[in-house]
């Protein structure tokens, strides 16, 4: 009898721990993800994850920031946040200097602010999760380097975006051993990828030494707008390298248009970034450090690399497969 009453007072501590668990979240825990280009098919699929992981704990999810790129009014939107006081911030940041006086405002006030995507690491920011932009630059690098045999002329479409900065760099670095590999012009879309469809034919007369042998992609969306083009002029000689996963993006490699892409996980990004930022919400200390990457006995992490992949002809089943089964599970 003793032995059951002990069991029955074991099960019953365990589900009141259990409710406890689940009553330490509420739907007045209030959390953001901010970013440009709100619209584009890339950030539909962070914000997935970021609501995803809202319904899994039962606390409010909200999202802003500007369709298009503006980063002054991005800056506006994390301002508007941060007077709300909201449980945390989930930041893709345009311009790491503009953004730095917001970030460290927030963290001063106690507000969790981790940034995804692209960061802002001279802030106070607690840590980053998202690619590293570097190697995925790298990653593109030694895909045109092979595809070109280490000669050719190449333009990228860009904007002024840290991240995207980064990934310049990455293809940079790989370039300086090929010296082959001639950089023609690193062309700023602005947020439009429009400019980038536009641009494309002017590149495509030129001749000679300034012929241009690859066009490379640095954003989601400017992939797909360069492929409209090659298509139109029938023009099958020329390399595109593409950014991200979007549909368009996988059927252009389907079609042999795109040679390759490099594969982010946005959902990752905003499904773990809220998860992250309920943790810390009920964890974190009275006062947030002005700088946890330089303390070694940080509970937080710098970076959270969420990974890159290359996809081509020969695994672009495997990714619009996947993307199937995500729209068929909303």
């Amino acid at each position: 009898m003793r032995t059951l009453k002990y069991a029955g007072l074991l099960s019953l501590a365990a589900a009141l721990g259990l409710l406890a668990g689940c009553a330490r979240h509420s739907n007045k825990e209030t959390y953001y993800l901010i970013s440009n280009n709100i619209d584009l098919a890339y950030w539909k699929t962070a914000i997935e994850g970021f609501q995803k992981a809202a319904a899994l704990y039962d606390v409010t999810a909200k999202v802003d920031g500007p369709k298009g790129y503006n980063a002054q009014e991005e800056l506006k939107d994390l301002h508007d946040a941060i007077a709300t006081h909201p449980s945390g911030i989930l930041i893709s940041v345009a311009d790491a200097a503009l953004m730095q006086p917001e970030i460290d405002s927030a963290i001063e006030q106690n507000i969790p602010v981790i940034t995804i995507d692209s960061d802002a690491p001279h802030s106070h920011r607690l840590f980053f999760i998202g690619t590293n932009n570097v190697e995925a630059g790298r990653l593109g690098g030694r895909r045109v380097v092979s595809r070109l045999g280490g000669k050719g002329n190449v333009v990228f479409f860009t904007m002024p975006q840290p991240n995207l900065d980064e990934r310049l760099k990455g293809y940079q670095e790989v370039f300086a051993s090929h010296p082959g590999i001639k950089v023609m012009d690193v062309f700023n879309i602005n947020g439009d990828a429009g400019t980038a469809m536009d641009k494309t034919p002017q590149y495509l007369v030129l001749t000679g030494a300034a012929h241009v042998d690859a066009f490379i992609c640095l954003e989601a969306s400017a992939g797909h707008e360069v492929a409209t083009k090659l298509k139109e002029n029938k023009v099958t000689d020329r390399l595109l390298i593409a950014m991200d996963v979007d549909k368009d993006t996988l059927q252009d490699i389907k079609d042999g248009v795109i040679d390759a892409t490099i594969a982010q996980k946005p959902f990752t990004m905003g499904y773990y970034g809220l998860r992250q930022l309920d943790e810390i919400y009920h964890s974190h200390p009275k006062t947030f450090s002005p700088d946890y990457s330089q303390n070694t006995f940080s509970p937080y992490p710098v970076f959270v690399d969420t990974g890159t992949a290359e996809v081509d002809k020969n695994n672009v089943d495997i990714y619009m497969e996947s993307a199937a089964e995500a729209q068929q599970q909303k």
